[in-house]
């Protein structure tokens, strides 16, 4: 194979690629679950009033985090899919992604 020649595993490519979008998935079901634990955590007196603050700064301060996180994972399964797309075409401007 030539220095200027780009090879992708295609199969491996989109294992990946589907991975990130299942992690992405489920973190973003995480910060929903967040979500709805800072409401109840809001509306109930359950776990007084410095368990609730302590708590809601836990979440608060995770909830971004994890949404980051989240996005992150959709957008590289994004970009292996336009990736993978780009290499089967031929497209070498999609391809220049992975060469050295």
């Amino acid at each position: 194979m030539s220095q200027n020649e780009i090879f992708m595993e295609v199969d491996e490519v989109q294992n990946m690629s589907n991975v990130f979008s299942q992690i992405g998935q489920v973190l973003e079901q995480v910060n929903s679950a967040l979500e709805t634990a800072m409401h109840i955590v809001q509306s109930k007196a359950v776990v007084g009033i410095i368990g609730e603050t302590a708590l809601e700064r836990f979440i608060n301060r995770l909830k971004p985090e994890i949404k980051q996180l989240a996005d992150l994972c959709i957008e590289l399964n994004q970009d292996l899919n336009g990736a993978i797309v780009s290499y089967r075409d031929g497209d070498n401007s999609g391809s220049q992604r992975f060469a050295n």
